[in-house]
């Protein structure tokens, strides 16, 4: 008999692993996702990915609120499953959710745990730095992204990755590594393996505060902040009460011909974009950016427009 499987999750990043598992012809009992958000410029209501995709599938989807009320946790108890998968859900599952399955619970973490726990760790791996990153199969505990840890993937992070794209490409090796692992998963044939709770960090959530670029920091510190904010919530940066978005950057060193300029100061305009003073003798060329209102440009078309608002010693706010 085919083992019976619950998966939940929510965002783009969750679907592509059950159209993996779909693929892999697993019995999908049930799908259970966030209830339906008001999205686009109407406020209406959209279905996440996860369950637009499950709708297509003509899987059965289930949105609770949230596990706290008996009828939502016998209804996840009466699926009779095996095991359920969950990825990116978003929801706190009660321990009772989580000993329903026979199996348990496993979760699809954006990380090599223990490190980048909690809500971001793709983005917060960029924005640190790191070479690596990958993604982590784990028993779900109810402490956060705790429990034992069954398989890892690592995945080099290229130099020109932001979250979107290192998103899209975790998205698949998660995929990937859960449709590999499950039938051993499913035969208890891997060995849990414990975190290392001395080697663990924390994924905060992002938020908008973290928008603004700090000139005073080095140029390479700026564009990795450029890069794990991309696509949300974005970094900004101000000039003359206009606050851009700043989709691409690159960094490097302050211009030999450019004196002691003060961090946020324009000291050229070149073919690839606006270059700007950064602190530690640095530089930071905006490449992308978006005025209010209007669509990406290319900074250096922009400012070829605009010479008087971007000239040589302007300065950044």
């Amino acid at each position: 008999m085919s083992p019976k499987i619950i998966f939940a999750g929510t965002p783009d990043f969750a679907a592509v692993h059950l159209q993996a598992l779909l693929e892999a012809h697993y019995d999908i009992v049930a799908v259970y996702t966030q209830p339906d958000r008001p999205s686009g410029r109407g406020h209406k209501s959209t279905p996440s990915p996860v369950k637009a995709l499950a709708l297509e599938h003509h899987l059965p989807v289930y949105t609770p609120v949230n596990f706290k009320d008996e009828a939502a946790l016998a209804r996840w108890e009466s699926h009779g499953a095996d095991l359920a998968v969950v990825v990116a859900y978003g929801l706190i599952l009660p321990e009772r959710v989580l000993n329903a399955p026979r199996l348990g619970c496993i979760n699809v973490h954006g990380s090599l745990l223990p490190k980048w726990r909690g809500a971001a760790p793709i983005q917060r791996a960029l924005l640190s730095g790191d070479p690596i990153t990958g993604v982590t199969i784990m028993q779900i505990v109810p402490a956060l992204d705790a429990g034992a840890m069954l398989v890892k993937r690592e995945l080099t992070i290229a130099p020109d990755d932001t979250s979107g794209t290192l998103f899209e490409r975790m998205a698949h090796e998660g995929a990937q590594a859960l449709v590999d692992a499950l039938p051993d998963i499913l035969a208890q044939k891997i060995e849990p393996q414990l975190q290392d709770e001395s080697q663990v960090t924390y994924a905060a959530k992002l938020t908008k505060d973290e928008s603004p670029l700090d000139f005073t920091k080095s140029a390479a510190e700026l564009a990795l902040q450029v890069r794990g904010l991309n696509p949300w919530p974005v970094a900004t940066c101000k000039l003359a009460e206009v606050t851009y978005k700043v989709f691409e950057a690159k960094a490097g060193d302050l211009p030999v011909n450019a004196g002691s300029p003060e961090p946020g100061t324009i000291v050229d305009v070149t073919s690839t974009g606006i270059v700007v003073a950064c602190g530690a003798r640095s530089a930071l060329t905006l490449v992308t950016i978006q005025a209010p209102g209007k669509g990406k440009v290319a900074a250096a078309d922009l400012a070829r427009s605009k010479k008087d608002l971007f000239a040589r010693g302007t300065r950044f706010a």
